[in-house]
């Protein structure tokens, strides 16, 4: 019998790209998955149980981890991959947008996880897998919200993960880097455009629109979930991608000036 075939996973975001890679690996390791969009019809990944939960509505949560426990009894992975961009200048975005963006990224984050972690302490057991990025460990021109709610997930994600070990429950980030489809498919505009940044804007829009020609796959990323959700000895971080491990050692080896420097070259900045 598959190790995994009594196991039940919860993704959140599943309807398309990276959820919907994951929620399909999982579900093809043997584990029973229930996937989450906003709206749904019922349809949705292969092998994949699809429900309707807003990750900023606490009933909604509620309401969705209540329906999974009883059918299941149990929930012992939690993917949080519901998630939104946002790219611009950083004074072009209003606080309110600024709110809505952590309202999915990180808020929504806690919320599913707050509601999970009972019936998984419990049990004494379970894993949370937090889709993180790249640029939650190194920030990026154009990017400083987006980056920012990375960050607090990232830390956050890493201060539970010392809270509930006791309980055996613990908490990876997944930190891709440029993957297919996802600068379209979730991304804001700034809600208060300005002239001044009207270039550099454009130019950023290029930079990742071009790197999606060399981007990974979300099933490269989904790869990352799966091993996440089912290795023995579990990683606090999973980066995901070529590009990504590169920056990762980059970020912790060169000199802060150094580092500085070759990021603003890449990103065709003004020394």
């Amino acid at each position: 019998m598959n190790s995994n075939s009594q196991k039940t996973a919860l993704v959140t975001g599943a309807s398309s790209g990276i959820g919907q890679a994951s929620a399909e690996a999982l579900a093809r390791a043997g584990f029973t998955v229930f996937g989450t969009s906003r709206k749904t019809s019922g349809k949705g990944p292969g092998l994949v149980s699809m429900l309707a939960c807003d990750v900023t509505d606490e009933a909604s949560v509620a309401s969705l981890v209540s329906t999974v426990l009883s059918n299941t009894g149990r929930i012992d992975v939690l993917v949080n991959n519901a998630g939104l961009g946002l790219f611009g200048g950083a004074e072009e975005s209003s606080v309110a947008q600024v709110q809505s963006l952590f309202d999915v990224n990180l808020f929504g984050v806690i919320r599913m996880t707050n509601a999970v972690l009972p019936s998984m302490r419990s049990r004494g057991a379970g894993r949370i897998i937090n889709m993180s990025s790249a640029l939650g460990f190194v920030p990026a021109p154009y990017s400083a919200y987006y980056a920012a709610s990375k960050h607090a997930l990232e830390g956050y994600s890493e201060s539970l993960d010392h809270e509930i070990r006791a309980f055996n429950v613990r908490v990876s980030l997944i930190e891709p880097g440029a993957v297919q489809g996802s600068f379209d498919q979730s991304s804001l505009e700034p809600d208060s455009t300005m002239k001044a940044y009207d270039e550099g804007r454009a130019w950023v829009h290029d930079f990742y629109k071009k790197s999606m020609l060399t981007a990974d796959t979300p099933a490269k990323v989904a790869q990352a979930v799966l091993l996440a959700a089912t290795a023995t000895h579990q990683r606090q971080r999973y980066p995901v991608g070529k590009v990504a491990r590169q920056i990762s050692l980059l970020r912790r080896l060169m000199p802060a000036r150094m580092f500085d420097k070759a990021s603003r070259q890449q990103f065709g900045l003004p020394a």
